[in-house]
C-alpha cells in the first residue's frame, strides 16, 4: 500500500477583497507614520554586516502569517537596517528623495502590473513613456523629438547606448563579435563615473579599451588633451568610436565642456554620450541650462529622475537621436513576439531587456504633483543651501572647500594651519566623517580630489533644509575641534 498522503492544502487564490482592503489601508498608515518619523531615526543604518539576517527565520512560513506580524518584523527586523535615503539628513551620494507624488504612482503601477516589452502587452505604457519624455525633454529645454526609453539606472543606459555606439562605428561587431577587429577606444575623463568603464568591461572593450582624459583646474575634461589621445590611437591602428562627457561629475559635479567635445566627435566621426545622470535635473530651472550648452548635439543623453527629480527608484531616462542605431544593436524579434500593431513602438526593440515596468507612471505623477515650476522652486532651494554651506566652509579658517559649487553638492575638508602633510589629513577627515555619521544626525560621504581626502555633502532631499545643513556644520567642527 501507498503511505498516505497529506491533504492538499486548500487556500483562494489571493486575499479577499475585503483583507485586501484592511491591509493596503493598515500599510498606508505604516507608510504614513514611516514618512513621519524618518527624521527621527539615524540616518545611517545601526547594524553590522549578517545582523538582519541572523533575526530572519531560514524558512519560510508554511501557512499564512497575518499582516500585523509582517508589519512587526518590518519595524522591528528590517527598518534598524534600512540607511534611510528619505530623511533629510542624508546628504551623502547624490539623495534619491522620493516624493508623495511618486510613491503613489510606484503604488499603482504595482498594482497594475504591466509589462510594457510590446505596444500591445500595455499600450498605455508604451505611449505614456513616450509622451512623459517629451515632457522631460522640454523641461529642460533639449530637443523635445529626440527618442526615449525609461531603463532602472544610468549605468544601464549608458551600456546601452556605447553598445548602440559601438556597433555603429563601421564594424561588424553584431554579427562578427570583437575577434579580429581592431581594438575599440571609448573615451572619458578622469572624474567619469565607474559605470563608464563596467560599460567596457561588459561590451569586450577591456581596460585597455577606456582612456580616461586629464582634466582642467575645475576637474572638466581637457579637449586639447582628447583630440591628442584620439589621434594618437589612430595611428596607432586602433579604432576610437565613442566619447563620454560628464555633466556633474560624482565627485566634484564639474561639467565637462560639451560643445568643444561635439567638435572633436563630429570631425572624427566619434559617437558622443552626455552623463547627465545627477546635473541634468537641473535644468528645469532655467538659470541651469548653461550646464547643458552642447547637450543637443549629443547622440545619447541621460538623466536620473530618481535623483533631482523626485521621483522613487528606480527611473534613468536616456534619450537619443539617432534610435536607428539602438534597434540595430538591440532588436531581436522571435515568432511569439511578432505583432502585426501597424505604427507601434515595441520598446524591448531599443534595449537588451525584454521585460519593462511601468516607470513612466511615477514620472508623470511627479510632473503633475509639483509642475515643472515647482520642481524648479525645489532645485533652486537646494543650490541656494549648498551655496550656503559653501559660504560658511570658505569664512572658516580651518575649513577648505576643493571644488566649485555648481549645483548642490560641496567638497570640503578640515585643514588646520598646522596640518600640511596629506596622510595626517586624511586621516583626520576620515575621523571627522566617522564621528559625524556616528550621531545619526546626518550622513556625508567622501571622495578624492586631486588625491586629496575630502568630505562631500550633497542636498538633494525635498525635507532637508537649512536646519539639517547647520546640523552638519556644527557636527563637522566639533568632531574637528574647531567649536
Amino acid at each position: 500500500m501507498h503511505p498516505e498522503r497529506p491533504s492538499p492544502v486548500v487556500a483562494q487564490p489571493d486575499l479577499s477583497e475585503q483583507e485586501f482592503r484592511a491591509a493596503l489601508l493598515r500599510v498606508a498608515e505604516w507608510v504614513l507614520d514611516y514618512r513621519a518619523r524618518a527624521v527621527a531615526l539615524p540616518v545611517l543604518a545601526r547594524v553590522r554586516p549578517g545582523d538582519v539576517l541572523s533575526k530572519l527565520p531560514p524558512e519560510p512560513p508554511a501557512q499564512p502569517e497575518p499582516l500585523e506580524r509582517w508589519l512587526h518584523d518590518l519595524d522591528e527586523i528590517i527598518l534598524p537596517g534600512i540607511t534611510h535615503w528619505n530623511h533629510p539628513g542624508f546628504l551623502a551620494y547624490f539623495p534619491t528623495s522620493s516624493s508623495a507624488p511618486g510613491v503613489l504612482g510606484e503604488l499603482i503601477a504595482a498594482a497594475l502590473n504591466a509589462n510594457g516589452m510590446l505596444w500591445q502587452t500595455s499600450p498605455a505604457a508604451t505611449e505614456l513613456e513616450q509622451l512623459v519624455l517629451r515632457w522631460y525633454a522640454r523641461a529642460l529645454g533639449l530637443p523635445a523629438d529626440w527618442f526615449g526609453i525609461l531603463t532602472d539606472t544610468a549605468s544601464t543606459s549608458t551600456l546601452m547606448a556605447l553598445a548602440a555606439a559601438r556597433d555603429s562605428a563601421g564594424l561588424p561587431t553584431r554579427e562578427q563579435g570583437l575577434a579580429g577587429q581592431p581594438p575599440l577606444v571609448l573615451y572619458c575623463s578622469e572624474e567619469a563615473h565607474s559605470s563608464v568603464e563596467k560599460a567596457a568591461l561588459v561590451l569586450g572593450l577591456g581596460h585597455r579599451g577606456v582612456r580616461r582624459i586629464p582634466t582642467d583646474a575645475e576637474f572638466r575634461l581637457r579637449p586639447d588633451a582628447l583630440e591628442a589621445a584620439i589621434r594618437e590611437d589612430f595611428s596607432a591602428g586602433r579604432k576610437p568610436f565613442a566619447v563620454v562627457a560628464t555633466v556633474g561629475t560624482t565627485s566634484a559635479t564639474a561639467v565637462d565642456p560639451v560643445p568643444e567635445i561635439a567638435e572633436i566627435c563630429q570631425r572624427h566621426g566619434l559617437w558622443l554620450h552626455v552623463d547627465a545622470a545627477y546635473a541634468g535635473s537641473a535644468a528645469v530651472a532655467p538659470e541651469f541650462r548653461w550646464a547643458l550648452a552642447g547637450c543637443e548635439r549629443a547622440d545619447s543623453f541621460v538623466a536620473n529622475p530618481h535623483k533631482w527629480l523626485f521621483t522613487t527608484m528606480d527611473c534613468s531616462a536616456l534619450f537619443t537621436r539617432r534610435p536607428a542605431a539602438f534597434r540595430h544593436s538591440f532588436s531581436l524579434v522571435p515568432e511569439y513576439l511578432r505583432t502585426d500593431a501597424e505604427g507601434a513602438v515595441d520598446l524591448m526593440n531599443y534595449t537588451f531587456q525584454l521585460g519593462r515596468r511601468f516607470r513612466a507612471l511615477k514620472l508623470w505623477f511627479v510632473f503633475r504633483g509639483f509642475g515643472t515650476e515647482g520642481i524648479a522652486a525645489r532645485i533652486r532651494a537646494h543650490a541656494r543651501l549648498a551655496r550656503e554651506f559653501a559660504a560658511w566652509v570658505d569664512a572658516h579658517p580651518q575649513l577648505e572647500r576643493l571644488a566649485p559649487v555648481h549645483f548642490s553638492v560641496v567638497c570640503f575638508r578640515v585643514h588646520p594651519e598646522a596640518v600640511d602633510d596629506e596622510a595626517a589629513l586624511e586621516k583626520l577627515n576620515a575621523a571627522v566623517l566617522e564621528q559625524v555619521n556616528a550621531t545619526g544626525k546626518v550622513f556625508l560621504s567622501h571622495t578624492r580630489l586631486r588625491g586629496c581626502y575630502c568630505l562631500r555633502l550633497a542636498i538633494g532631499n525635498l525635507g532637508t533644509s537649512r536646519e539639517q545643513i547647520r546640523t552638519a556644520f556644527e557636527l563637522v567642527c566639533r568632531a574637528a575641534g574647531l567649536c
